[in-house]
């Protein structure tokens, strides 16, 4: 990167502002910085791909094919079997948490604004219900792949309505603490809205011109998968 002096010339900032930005972007595993040798970009492998902001400036750049692709992929890995978990541990209150989300998403109908925030929360509840601290920070990816879904909610004609029988279901297997069930309409639920984000990506980049495809792409960095 370049020195500080030209750096804060450049963006036309205070150098104290442009150190303070570069700590975050080093606590967040993006860059490094090194006596004699300055700011380095660190390799894509090191950077904290989870972070909320990380998340939120990839999207900002893309979307990317291959990092919603990714997204979605983790999701289908680590929601179904947190749902088997919720139903075998769930607490009466933890399972009302749930349904009160889903009524909520029941009432919004194909209104995607009012929708968004009970969706959340329906998941992030599954997650918290686990009782696995540990897949707390995961609420920060949960929350990326839904607004994901939205900004290409296009792709469906029918709405985010069509998707309730599959969040019922969960719901339901959930109450009767059958986990087997609740993975499996988690997986039918991931795998349907990751289909149709897929779906709205083809179609978004027949509408993009040739040129700004190849600026939508993954910018290249030296010594970096980024």
């Amino acid at each position: 990167m370049p020195t500080e002096a030209d750096f804060s010339a450049r963006l036309k900032v205070s150098r104290t502002a442009l150190r303070e930005a570069i700590k975050v972007l080093a606590a967040k595993g993006l860059v490094e910085s090194r006596p004699k040798t300055g700011t380095r970009v660190r390799p894509r492998m090191d950077w904290n791909l989870l972070d909320p902001d990380v998340l939120a400036w990839q999207l900002a750049a893309g979307p990317v094919e291959g990092f919603v692709a990714d997204l979605f992929e983790l999701r289908q890995m680590i929601e179904p079997a947190a749902a088997a978990i919720a139903a075998r541990r769930a607490t009466p209150g933890e399972v009302r948490r749930i349904a009160q989300a889903f009524a909520a998403m029941e009432a919004a109908g194909n209104d995607s604004e009012r929708w968004i925030d009970p969706d959340l929360r329906f998941h992030q509840a599954i997650i918290r219900a686990t009782g696995n601290e540990l897949l707390g920070p995961l609420g920060a990816m949960i929350e990326t792949a839904l607004m994901t879904s939205f900004r290409l909610s296009g792709a469906n004609p029918e709405g985010p309505r069509h998707s309730l029988p599959l969040h019922s279901a969960i719901l339901a297997a959930i109450r009767r603490h059958d986990g087997a069930a609740a993975a499996a309409a988690m997986q039918r639920l991931l795998a349907g809205a990751a289909d149709d984000v897929r779906r709205a990506l083809e179609a978004e980049s027949m509408l993009v011109p040739p040129r700004r495809r190849v600026a939508r792409r993954r910018p290249q960095i030296a010594h970096s998968n980024a």
